[in-house]
């Protein structure tokens, strides 16, 4: 979904691979005329948004010269490919039988290697065993290789891309073992919203999925609509959004998958309020509010994180809002437990290592060395915090002998019985667990989905923005020209660019103009 290098006005972002081109249209109407003129005028705004073009190199995807390439294999006869896509394998070298299956969908003028090189997803496949498999589209289905998530002939049950990509998971599960039950996907932009179009229309395939810097599905009809989906973007009851998923696969009664949303709050490409539509469209598919159960901060950055839970306690829903960066990956590169990826190509940002928290979602951050035959637990929630404490509680497993229980990605302890209690941690501290139930001979299962939770003695949030951002990130309205903290109706100046506000936000949804006391 990112606007490509400037190469001139008439470049269509989102060009339909059924279209002509625009100088070997004869006599086009007024309607036609004007829908070229939106998607011209958006070009020349995105590009100019985006400042200037990145290298050819960058451009590619491709991760600078003299870092190491993944091992992708190309898999050619997957199914009748109706979408004509490409498929790459990315397998591990400790691989277990039956093995879960990440997707991963790039971006605009990225392909499969620049993603598996930079995204940090490959690292995470070797640490806990699973497969993962880059679908790529090619100029020949659009000029900027954008995935075709707006048209309809791409975007449907059973034709074009999202029925290639359904028969690369048929091949994965036949040809590789993989376990049909585990079954993710996640994706950029363009791969984003190409993620939303699966989770919809395949259902029976994806168990969960992660949508970073992308849109809703049933947003776009066409190239006009899908530049007013990405920026401003399109208000929608939540109803009326879950209605457009429930039509994707209108005989399907669930369960739904769960949900990941991943923005930056600077993002001029995508608007940051694609993240609310995404919320709002999927709490109301699965039933739950569209107001956070639980919030805190996660990473380096301070990410702001809202769990939105299903009545098993489990996360449904969950909204990544990252601070300070635009459009693209957000990526840690270094060595840490939570770090990955590179940032050597366009839209790989150095904020926090998205994939981490992705495979946590995905509940994959187990061993992949001889697991045991035990299911994961459900059920998982937190049932208390203190300022050094956190409390857990989970679903029994029949036959487990005990449980073992990570923190943030590794393993801390084991427990007897189907709770546990965190101790020694620091006040205003956000940590993410999972459970695996372990048989008599000490071998864990899958882990079960993952919870996020904080201590207690946290200080409230604070964000620094333009009032017009703080207005695109939902913290605040704009009546008359001027500008209004949400909650406390305070009046923040001027709605532009140029007047920049703090906002502390205590609790959660409710803003205060906070310009002499956030830190």
């Amino acid at each position: 979904m990112q606007p490509p290098p400037f190469r001139g006005i008439l470049t269509p972002l989102f060009p339909l691979s059924s279209s002509p081109p625009v100088g070997s249209l004869s006599r086009p109407g007024r309607r036609g005329v004007l829908t070229r003129l939106v998607a011209v005028v958006a070009l020349v705004l995105g590009a100019a948004l985006l400042g200037p073009a990145p290298t050819a190199h960058a451009a590619a995807g491709l991760a600078k010269p003299g870092l190491t390439k993944a091992d992708l294999t190309e898999v050619a006869d997957f199914g009748t490919n109706p979408g004509r896509l490409n498929m790459y394998v990315y397998r591990p070298a400790s691989l277990p039988a039956e093995p879960a299956v990440v997707f991963a969908l790039h971006g605009c003028t990225q392909d499969a290697q620049g993603y598996a090189d930079n995204s940090g997803l490959l690292s995470f496949a070797d640490r806990y065993g699973f497969l993962l498999v880059f679908a790529e589209t090619t100029s020949s289905n659009n000029a900027n290789r954008c995935f075709n998530w707006f048209q309809s002939s791409d975007n449907r049950r059973g034709q074009g891309e999202a029925a290639s990509i359904r028969q690369m998971a048929a091949h994965t599960v036949s040809a590789y073992g993989a376990d049909p039950q585990r079954t993710y996907i996640t994706g950029l932009s363009a791969g984003g919203a190409m993620t939303s179009v699966m989770l919809a229309t395949y259902p029976d395939v994806f168990q969960a999925g992660a949508v970073v810097a992308g849109l809703p599905f049933g947003c776009a009809t066409d190239v006009s609509s899908a530049y007013l989906c990405m920026n401003p973007g399109t208000d929608l009851t939540a109803d009326q959004w879950a209605r457009r998923v429930r039509d994707g696969y209108p005989s399907w009664s669930g369960p739904w998958p769960r949900v990941a949303i991943w923005h930056g709050d600077k993002d001029t490409t995508v608007a940051p309020r694609n993240a609310d539509e995404l919320r709002d469209q999927w709490t109301a598919v699965h039933g739950v509010s569209q107001t956070p159960d639980r919030t805190s901060v996660i990473g380096p950055n301070s990410t702001r994180h809202e769990e939105y839970l299903a009545a098993d306690g489990s996360v449904a829903v969950e909204v990544n809002r990252v601070p300070g960066i635009g459009h693209g990956t957000p990526v840690d590169p270094g060595t840490g437990a939570q770090q990955c990826g590179s940032t050597g190509a366009a839209y790989f940002l150095d904020s926090i290592c998205s994939s981490y928290w992705i495979t946590q979602f995905f509940g994959l951050s187990g061993s992949a060395s001889d697991p045991g035959s035990l299911p994961a637990p459900s059920g998982l929630a937190a049932t208390g915090a203190t300022d050094t404490t956190i409390s857990l509680t989970w679903k029994p497993v029949d036959g487990a002998t005990d449980y073992a229980v990570h923190r943030d990605g590794a393993q801390i302890t084991t427990s007897a019985t189907t709770s546990y209690t965190d101790t020694g941690l620091r006040a205003g501290t956000s940590h993410t667990y999972a459970v695996a139930a372990r048989d008599a001979d000490g071998k864990a299962g899958p882990l079960s989905g993952a919870v996020t939770a904080q201590t207690t003695g946290a200080t409230a949030v604070c964000w620094t923005a333009g009032n017009y951002a703080h207005v695109q990130a939902g913290r605040a309205t704009t009546s008359a020209g001027y500008t209004y903290a949400k909650g406390s109706g305070q009046n923040m100046g001027l709605y532009n660019t140029f007047v920049t506000t703090t906002l502390k936000e205590s609790p959660t949804g409710y803003f205060t103009v906070a310009n002499d006391t956030c830190p």
